[in-house]
């Protein structure tokens, strides 16, 4: 990957102090930055901003993790720039540093923001990847967990079309998936037994593609199915039909096949239910399956930073004006 000359440059002169809301750097705090970066960059006494943009460009040369992704280190680097503990008295939430920092980004069809966790992210504008994606397992901030519990709150009141429609759509392209469809969720007909498709691009360019069938509740394999329930032995035949039809690729004009079944829960899929469609499926089909139930979900939509759907926030009901009008 390669930034134009102005924009390296740009991002170079916030590294070492000499863009305003940057706190200065000599040679040796230079050396001390990229050390803080775990990188073992030592400044050679030439000029400063030409150096740093020779080393900006080594890391832009290093490998993508996804299509449309900044290189990791690149990213880190970022990341302890835009630390919120390094901000300028007359910039105290970094405010006016991230919007300096977005102007040479953006040029380039990427954004910086700050995550609830305060840490900083890159996200490609077009796509809306995100470079180096959050971990989902990591600990969450208490706004993570009271935006995790709204969401809970949320999940349990929600159709099986909100599901789709505010909850799964959102995320997955926040993840970088492609072309995401909601394929015939409103004519049943066409739907062959998956909610959605869509297609994720590897960094070798070659394409996968996706096909997922949600329901609402909990996925289970009781021989009776509580209301709310699913049993695994409805998706069955929703899970081989997915895998046998082909869909349309417009942006290729072809028709491919699916190459995983993505089978998302809003509740629990017991282990049972897992066992029992594995075991109903052959190996090669077996391996194409793929599981997301509730707890995936909640940390996957908290991490990527996405807002709440349109329904978790309701207003507080007004106050009743009790008063006598004299």
């Amino acid at each position: 990957m390669k930034f134009k000359d102005r924009n390296l440059r740009a991002i170079a002169e916030m590294v070492i102090g000499d863009s305003q809301y940057f706190p200065y750097r000599s040679s040796s705090y230079i050396t001390q930055f990229f050390e803080e970066c775990d990188l073992d960059f030592v400044h050679d006494g030439s000029t400063r901003w030409s150096w740093t943009v020779e080393r900006l460009s080594e890391l832009l040369q290093e490998p993508q993790p996804i299509a449309n992704a900044l290189p990791e280190c690149f990213v880190h680097v970022l990341r302890i720039l835009m630390q919120k503990s390094d901000a300028e008295e007359d910039d105290p939430d970094r405010s006016l540093a991230l919007e300096k920092l977005n102007k040479p980004l953006s040029r380039e069809g990427y954004e910086a923001f700050y995550g609830e966790d305060d840490v900083l992210y890159i996200r490609h504008i077009g796509t809306k990847t995100i470079s180096t994606a959050p971990n989902p397992h990591r600990p969450f901030t208490p706004k993570e967990v009271k935006k995790r519990e709204q969401l809970i709150d949320y999940l349990d009141k929600c159709s099986e079309d909100e599901l789709i429609e505010e909850v799964l759509l959102p995320l997955f392209r926040q993840l970088g998936y492609h072309r995401i469809t909601a394929a015939g969720h409103k004519d049943k007909a066409l739907e062959y037994g998956k909610d959605i498709w869509m297609k994720f691009i590897l960094p070798t360019q070659h394409v996968l593609y996706f096909g997922l069938q949600a329901k609402k509740g909990k996925l289970d394999s009781s021989g009776i199915t509580k209301s709310g329930n699913t049993n695994v032995a409805e998706i069955h035949n929703q899970v081989m039909m997915m895998l046998g039809h082909e869909i349309f690729d417009p942006e290729i004009g072809k028709r491919v096949l699916v190459d995983h079944a993505f089978i998302v829960a809003g509740g629990e899929i017991t282990k049972a239910a897992r066992n029992w469609l594995g075991n109903m499926l052959d190996a090669s089909k077996r391996s194409q399956i793929l599981f997301m139930d509730r707890e995936d979900m909640l940390n996957l939509y908290v991490v990527t930073n996405l807002p709440l759907p349109k329904g978790v926030i309701s207003e507080a009901p007004a106050a009743e004006d009790n008063e006598l009008p004299f």
